[in-house]
C-alpha cells in the first residue's frame, strides 16, 4: 500500500481495541499514520495502543469513551485538541443485540440503531467537514452484507447496515469532488471477539468466515475504490450479485447532481 500520506498526519479509528478495528490501527500506523482509538472498555483498549505503538514507533492516543453516552463525539473531539484527523474510520456498529422486530426489547434495539446510525452521522459531521475544507481526507464506514436485504432476527441491525449503506454512496459523491475518498467495507462473517460473545460457532460445518486482518488489509487497500466494497470471498454470493458493482448504479442516480465545491 501506498500513497497514504493524504490521510495523515492521524487516524480515527471509532470502536478500534478488537478485531477489524485493532487490525485497522495496526496497518494503518505500519503506514505512518499517528492513530487515535476510540473504545469503551479500557483493558482492551490500552493493549492495543500499546502494541501499536511499540510496533510501529507511531504517536497512538488512547479514548475511552462509550459512543452511546450523552456528548460522545464532542467529548472525543476535545480529547483529539488540535490533532488532524485525516482518515476517519467508523467501526462501532457490531450487532450485540438480536430479536424478531416486535418483540424485541426497545432499548437495546434501540442502542443498535443509534450506535450504527446517530454515532456514524455525527462522527461524519465533526471530522468530515475539516476533509471538506482542506479538500483531502478519507472516510471507512464497516457495513454488512445484512444491508442488502431486510434479515429475520436481527431486523433493526440489517435496516441500520442498509442505512449505512445509502449514506456512504450518497457520501462518495459529495466528497469525491472534494477529493475525500468515502468507502463503505462491507464485511461478511467475521471472526471477531464481537462474533464470539453471541456465541456463534465458527467451527460449524460450512461456516466460511474472514480473518480481522485479512480485512483490513483489504479495505484500506480499495479505500479509493468506493462507495462500496465487498470483502473477497463473499461478493459472489447469490444475495450480492444484483447489488455490485455500485459505482455505475450510483454514478446514475446522481446525473442531477452539482456540486458546490469550489472550482480548482
Amino acid at each position: 500500500m501506498s500513497g497514504f500520506e493524504k490521510y495523515g498526519p492521524w487516524a480515527l479509528i471509532a470502536g478500534g481495541s478488537e478485531g477489524v478495528g485493532a487490525a485497522l490501527a495496526h496497518r494503518l500506523a505500519e503506514q505512518g499514520l499517528n492513530v487515535a482509538i476510540v473504545a469503551r472498555k479500557p483493558g482492551p483498549l490500552a493493549e492495543v495502543a500499546e502494541s501499536v505503538r511499540s510496533a510501529y514507533g507511531v504517536e497512538v492516543l488512547a479514548i475511552e469513551q462509550d459512543l452511546l453516552a450523552p456528548g460522545a463525539v464532542a467529548s472525543i473531539a476535545e480529547q483529539l485538541g488540535d490533532r488532524e484527523v485525516g482518515l476517519l474510520v467508523s467501526n462501532a456498529g457490531a450487532n450485540t443485540y438480536g430479536g424478531e422486530i416486535v418483540t424485541s426489547d426497545a432499548d437495546r434495539a434501540q442502542m443498535v440503531i443509534d450506535l450504527n446510525i446517530t454515532v456514524t452521522l455525527e462522527l461524519i459531521r465533526r471530522f468530515g467537514a475539516p476533509m471538506q475544507e482542506r479538500q483531502r481526507g478519507g472516510i471507512l464506514l464497516t457495513g454488512s452484507l445484512s444491508g442488502f436485504a431486510g434479515t429475520a432476527g436481527i431486523g433493526f441491525y440489517s435496516a441500520a447496515k442498509a442505512f449505512v449503506h445509502n449514506l456512504a454512496e450518497a457520501l462518495w459523491v459529495e466528497m469525491r469532488p472534494y477529493g475525500v475518498d468515502v468507502l463503505e467495507l462491507c464485511l461478511g462473517l467475521t471472526r471477531t471477539p464481537a462474533m464470539e460473545r453471541l456465541g456463534f460457532s465458527f467451527d460449524a460445518p460450512g461456516v466460511r468466515a474472514s480473518d480481522p486482518d485479512t480485512v483490513a488489509r483489504e479495505g484500506l487497500e480499495h479505500l479509493t475504490d468506493g462507495p462500496s466494497w465487498i470483502v473477497d470471498g463473499f461478493a459472489g454470493d447469490a444475495e450480492t450479485r444484483s447489488a455490485f458493482p455500485r459505482r455505475p448504479v450510483v454514478e446514475a442516480a446522481n446525473t442531477h447532481y452539482r456540486s458546490p465545491a469550489p472550482v480548482a
